[in-house]
């Protein structure tokens, strides 16, 4: 049984969605402010947020990237926003934010329950306490840039590196296979596991906005009508 935590002012919502998310053995409980969120995550572990654009306090946007700006032990954790914010600037700015999928209101039961389960499925792939690998397989390091995934860091010459969840991975992705080309929908269905459909927008967005934090440092190459590739050779052989 996983547990969600369910973060909307919409108190109505929470029964219904609760009881049908229950079928695919997803235990929802709920709370309506950011505040009383990060209570629960401080005190219980759950295994995904689903969060509300629209909320007191804060909206979902700032709370998302609070949340993956943090030091907290949760900033990890899965995020499904859910938001009737469903034009596209808005679903790129919460992916850039950090959050792993975006679905607009009003939306299908079914379909959130099945981009729950992706999100969970792509988590158990890569658990967080996954055990200790050998220094040299947890860093992959290229000239005045190294990429700590064990500690999920990025630093170079200047120092620690600021990039959103989705920017890591992103990064990670390429690094991982320099020289390797990823078509928009490659990276799509890496990093979000779902069709590409509107987001390959997403992509372009992502990688400017990842480049323009790594140069001089990293080429990003762009190959018309192909995709990207991390063009900077590794320092060290593996």
């Amino acid at each position: 049984m996983h547990r969600l935590l369910l973060i909307d002012d919409d108190e109505a919502l929470a029964g219904p969605l609760a009881q049908y998310l229950a079928r695919f053995d997803l235990q929802l409980e709920a709370v309506t402010r950011p505040s009383a969120a990060l209570a629960r995550l401080a005190a219980e572990r759950f295994d995904a947020l689903i969060l509300d654009g629209m909320l007191p306090e804060m909206d979902g946007f700032e709370f998302c990237r609070r949340l993956r700006a943090g030091s907290e032990p949760w900033r990890d954790i899965p995020v499904l926003m859910l938001t009737a914010r469903g034009d596209l600037t808005d679903r790129v700015v919460g992916l850039e934010l950090g959050a792993d999928d975006y679905l607009p209101k009003p939306f299908e039961p079914r379909e959130l329950a099945a981009r729950l389960q992706t999100i969970l499925r792509r988590t158990r792939l890569t658990p967080v306490a996954a055990p200790a690998a050998p220094a040299s397989a947890a860093r992959l390091s290229f000239e005045g840039l190294e990429i700590d995934t064990a500690r999920r860091e990025v630093r170079s010459e200047r120092g620690l590196l600021e990039l959103t969840g989705t920017e890591y991975e992103l990064l990670l992705l390429l690094a991982r296979e320099p020289g390797r080309v990823f078509s928009r929908d490659d990276i799509l269905n890496r990093l979000r596991g779902q069709e590409a459909e509107l987001f390959t927008r997403a992509v372009d967005i992502l990688v400017s906005r990842l480049r323009r934090k790594l140069e001089p440092l990293v080429a990003l190459k762009t190959l018309r009508n192909a995709g990207y590739c991390f063009a900077l050779p590794e320092k060290f052989a593996p």
